[in-house]
């Protein structure tokens, strides 16, 4: 551990640093992030405090090796390396959500110079409904809508809300018989179909309801600590109708908004093709402009992972307050 610490360097010894500047140069603060994928993400936020007197720097863990992580990032607090020069940046997790019943999540929710995304991962904002149709447009150079995004993750944040509480419910009591991954596996949402995108709702909502029905037969008394656990959580933030902000971020990626958007995507670009098909009065103009819609294409997971437009969600709220408290005007 002592080696990997010599990799990083100390918040005092940037403030060191600052301080044979000019008085009219800025001062350099460093924030960690987990990962390659964290960087553009907390360049997004951080960005909205850089001023005439500040910058920040968004780097891994170690500038010397290839540690990433959220551990990684966290031996700064352990080894007091973090401070007004240097801040932490990382995934919130189920951190959060645990409320310092472990020491991880004391760590991230008690330290002033840690900052968390408050919803599960930095996936979860860059899959922010409201945003979801400005992914598609950047994607397919086409501005119809075919599906209500955000009705849609609405439905389906309260269908795994119940279950969401016991998986929570299960951690903060120590209990592995229900695990994010087992979560995971009941949430999955299956074969989304565009023409009957509820039917995989309900079959979610099954899924659901015969989990719930099991563990409140293994669980009798589990009633009283179950709901209070739920005003909680709603208190913490967790609306039902935005429950998939606080499910595993790449879960929530790959499995449930990538599948849907390919879907809707690859609809809306037949649709695009058609009309050119259909509007195009020779060949060699049909060709040219479906070569050049063809290059104007764009990727619809590196869309996803460019994604701004989650800043008027409540967890990017919560994240942008807090970095208001220790940067705004100061």
């Amino acid at each position: 551990m002592a080696n990997r610490l010599k990799d990083n360097i100390s918040s005092a010894y940037v403030e060191a640093a600052n301080k044979l500047q000019s008085k009219s140069s800025r001062r350099k603060i460093v924030a960690y992030v987990e990962s390659y994928d964290d960087v553009f993400f907390w360049r997004s936020v951080l960005s909205r405090y850089e001023n005439a007197s500040r910058y920040f720097e968004v780097m891994l863990p170690s500038k010397k090796n290839l540690s990433k992580g959220k551990k990684s990032v966290l031996m700064n607090i352990l080894s007091n390396r973090v401070g007004k020069d240097m801040i932490a940046c990382v995934d919130a997790d189920y951190d959060y959500l645990m409320q310092g019943s472990t020491p991880m999540s004391q760590q991230v929710i008690d330290n002033p110079y840690v900052f968390h995304t408050y919803a599960y991962a930095i996936e979860n904002l860059q899959c922010y409904s409201p945003s979801l149709h400005n992914v598609c447009v950047a994607v397919t150079l086409n501005d119809r809508s075919v599906i209500d995004f955000e009705e849609y993750l609405r439905q389906y944040s309260e269908a795994i809300f119940p279950l969401f509480v016991w998986n929570i419910w299960f951690y903060r009591h120590n209990n592995h018989d229900f695990t994010i991954s087992d979560f995971n596996q009941v949430v999955t949402l299956g074969n989304f179909k565009l023409d009957n995108p509820m039917a995989a709702i309900q079959h979610v909502r099954r899924k659901v309801s015969t989990r719930i029905r099991q563990f409140h037969r293994e669980f009798p008394d589990a009633k009283e600590s179950y709901l209070a656990l739920k005003e909680e959580m709603k208190a913490l933030g967790v609306n039902p109708s935005e429950t998939y902000l606080y499910i595993q971020g790449h879960h929530l990626f790959d499995t449930v908004v990538v599948p849907m958007l390919r879907k809707v995507c690859n609809h809306l670009i037949r649709e695009r093709e058609t009309e050119i098909y259909r509007n195009a009065v020779h060949n060699i103009q049909r060709h040219n402009e479906l070569s050049g819609y063809s290059n104007a294409m764009a990727n619809i997971e590196l869309m996803l992972r460019r994604n701004t437009d989650f800043f008027d969600s409540q967890p990017c709220q919560r994240l942008t307050a807090d970095l208001d408290n220790m940067f705004r005007n100061k």
